[in-house]
């Protein structure tokens, strides 16, 4: 007897684990969520409401309306195109778009959902002050009720304000969609768009400073007027450049200037990836990017405005530099700031320049130093004497901006080619003549006068 209490025992305690494994086993599925191609929410993706799909997209909330959908019936109020395209303030849309505000997105389309099946026929009557308040999904929101009413013309109203103009316009099994006119706008969102449009509105106001009064004309400064976008800069190229070794290090790469028309950095590496791909440059890029900072320099004076010239030496010429050259300190950066003009220059107006004039001088960066052209065997020639170099790769990077001409030797300014060692100058070839001093003839006759009267000997 007591065998088969035992077994007995077994059977109940065997039956009770496999329906708790059962049920353990059986519990992801009823949490996993299967959307029927034939839901409300497909029929929203792929119905003209595009405006309305977009956001619910751009909100993240398909996972959300995925459970709500599959725990009951919703019904979707949907404005319009024209209501979230044209209608729409663009500052309260770009406030909804901003990353930082998707709560604020989310709670204002969840605020068009009711998570309850309501019909043109559930709508309330004509009666004067008939009303029907149903709870929507934006929990966030204090006044979580849409009203739905009557017009004074029998039309249906959602939340005292939109028009219902395609009522049932979607029908499913699990929802419907009514078209309404116009986007329903709950309080919070609206505060939360107030108060960052007004904290916009007083940080944007630029710091001025204190007015400066003109010591010569006793009146107050004018300030600069602006510089509109595109214009050539105010302040000459020397002034917008960095300080050179010889005053202070260069200062860090900063991200531009206060107007920033134009993206010096992409166009300052688009020509030095093409010096790379046309081959032959390699020397010029790498002290263009690794030995100095001028690539980061000559980016922000392309964003602040102005155009650039470079003469490019090719390998060959850079590859005649001599150590003592390149030894000093700030020697690369002076080689090249004699290369940079800064103007625009094609092969083409060089050319007609110096057909032209002859001779035609072109300012660099190289301060006071200026680098001479002229027309040579058909082509223009830059520099005087041995120190030349040709015109040999015309044109490898033209863009409005940055001009790269290739020449065929390094220039260097005359003074530096033309110096001479001071052993060939000996004493006796070049005696030093010290000139007498002569006295006036004022002088003279004061001396004699002196003399005769025996006070002085001589005069100093």
């Amino acid at each position: 007897m007591s065998s088969l209490n035992y077994d007995a025992f077994k059977l109940i305690l065997f039956t009770i684990l496999l329906t708790s494994i059962n049920a353990g086993t059986a519990l992801p599925k009823s949490t996993s969520t299967q959307i029927n191609s034939n839901s409300v929410l497909v029929a929203l993706l792929d119905s003209h409401y595009t405006e309305l799909s977009e956001l619910v997209e751009k909100a993240l909330l398909l996972h959300t309306l995925e459970q709500a959908v599959s725990r009951h019936n919703i019904t979707i109020f949907a404005p319009n195109n024209e209501a979230l395209e044209r209608q729409m303030d663009p500052e309260f849309k770009r406030f909804l778009l901003e990353p930082g505000n998707l709560k604020s997105l989310q709670n204002l389309l969840l605020f068009h959902i009711i998570p309850s099946r309501v019909g043109s026929k559930e709508w309330p009557g004509e009666d004067v002050g008939a009303a029907a308040h149903h709870r929507t999904l934006c929990v966030d929101e204090a006044d979580n009720h849409l009203p739905l009413t009557r017009g004074n013309s029998g039309e249906k109203i959602v939340g005292g304000l939109a028009r219902v103009t395609r009522p049932d316009d979607v029908t499913r099994p699990d929802g419907l969609i009514h078209g309404i006119e116009r986007l329903l706008v709950p309080r919070s969102v609206q505060e939360e768009f107030n108060r960052r449009r007004s904290l916009t509105s007083i940080s944007a106001v630029l710091p001025e400073g204190a007015p400066v009064v003109d010591p010569r004309t006793h009146r107050l400064k004018k300030p600069a007027s602006p510089v509109p976008a595109g214009a050539p800069p105010v302040l000459p190229v020397y002034d917008a450049m960095a300080p050179g070794p010889s005053l202070a290090p260069a200062p860090a790469p900063g991200p531009g200037g206060p107007h920033h028309h134009f993206d010096g950095e992409s166009q300052v590496k688009d020509f030095i990836q093409t010096l790379l791909h046309y081959g032959g440059y390699n020397e010029l890029a790498d002290i263009l990017v690794n030995l100095t900072s001028l690539a980061t320099e000559m980016g922000r004076l392309v964003s602040e405005g102005y155009v650039l010239t470079v003469l490019a030496p090719n390998d060959e010429a850079m590859a005649k530099l001599t150590t003592d050259q390149l030894s000093d300190p700030g020697a690369p950066e002076q080689i090249m700031y004699y290369h940079l003009i800064p103007e625009y220059q094609t092969e083409e107006s060089m050319y007609n320049s110096v057909r032209r004039f002859g001779k035609v001088q072109y300012d660099t960066l190289r301060l006071p130093h200026k680098v001479v052209a002229e027309e040579a065997d058909g082509s223009v020639k830059f520099g005087q004497g041995e120190g030349s170099a040709y015109l040999f790769d015309p044109d490898i990077y033209t863009d409005g901006r940055i001009s790269v001409q290739g020449i065929d030797g390094v220039l260097l300014p005359v003074e530096e080619t033309t110096e001479k060692p001071a052993s060939k100058v000996s004493p006796a070839t070049a005696p030093k003549i010290v000139a007498k001093q002569r006295r006036g003839k004022l002088l003279e006759v004061a001396c004699s006068i002196a003399g005769a009267f025996g006070r002085f000997t001589s005069c100093i």
